[in-house]
């Protein structure tokens, strides 16, 4: 199908249907936010009444709810909060900077061995998490790393690397040899090309790698309970469950811990928003 025919086809839709577009978006958009209405509506309610009517407004709105988890006698949120931060922060840097170098050597080697390594990294990413979690364990206890962050850090390595570098690998072959040319004229190594010349221009794909890797950093509930231990293994996502009791659940307190796991993601995102969607090569002949 030419241009021309994909000109008309589109201009008959929007002639003929005027109002697929907003109905469709309006649907998805009700899709995506029934949940957040949910916790949102429901944290704002008593326990009676999410009992009584989970799809109604607060009729006598509240703060109790997080109050009780903020303030909690056993600390389970900000436990988890500073674990998840540690545990995001961290991952999310190592795993950011380990793709970014590898997706460049990948990007610009002409050599068949990268191309080959870049297959094998993509055929990582069709193996579950959940299949190789139980060689990850014996590789750290033979390296003595089980239950330590070292240890989480390098599962989440294992994990995420080869997504990133296949982002990575992607954007990069977009920006103009011509710059690293230029660089390398006037005496600049590799490295640093890479640091002073490629880098600074990859900030809308390490904003897409960095949101896409805290959101799933930030939501994994079976790598940090296993690798760190029970004890040690507090996330927020953890502690949602752990929220959950064995006899009787306090549904305003579990809305209330799922609201504010899910604020820190948020903010990732809106700071992160700006350089999501930008061309990789803007400003890149200035």
């Amino acid at each position: 199908m030419n241009s021309r025919t994909r000109t008309r086809t589109r201009r008959w839709s929007d002639d003929r249907i005027p109002w697929l577009r907003p109905v469709s978006s309006l649907i998805l958009a009700t899709l995506y936010a029934t949940p957040l209405y949910l916790v949102v509506a429901n944290v704002l309610k008593p326990n009676p009444d999410i009992a009584a009517e989970p799809w109604s407004l607060p009729t006598h709105p509240t703060l109790a709810n997080l109050r009780h988890v903020v303030s909690g006698p056993d600390h389970l949120f900000w436990n988890g909060l500073l674990n998840s931060i540690q545990i995001t922060v961290i991952s999310m840097v190592a795993v950011t900077l380990t793709s970014a170098m590898l997706g460049y050597a990948i990007a610009r080697s002409r050599h068949i061995g990268a191309r080959i390594l870049l297959v094998l990294l993509l055929a990582g990413l069709m193996v579950p998490g959940v299949v190789i979690l139980n060689p990850m364990v014996q590789i750290l206890r033979t390296l003595d790393l089980m239950n330590t962050l070292p240890g989480l850090v390098l599962c989440n390595m294992g994990y995420y690397v080869p997504f990133g570098v296949f982002l990575f690998a992607g954007f990069i072959r977009t920006i103009p040899l011509e710059l690293e040319e230029a660089a390398a004229i006037d005496g600049a190594g590799r490295l640093r090309t890479f640091w002073l010349i490629v880098f600074p221009l990859l900030r809308p794909a390490t904003a897409s790698v960095t949101i896409f890797l805290g959101v799933y950093l930030w939501s994994d509930f079976l790598t940090p309970l296993i690798i760190l231990g029970p004890q040690n293994g507090t996330t927020v996502t953890v502690g949602v469950y752990r929220a959950v009791g064995a006899h009787s659940t306090d549904h305003g307190q579990l809305f209330a811990f799922m609201l504010l796991a899910s604020l820190p993601v948020l903010t990732l995102f809106l700071a992160f928003q700006r350089h999501f969607v930008k061309g990789l090569t803007n400003g890149a002949a200035k």
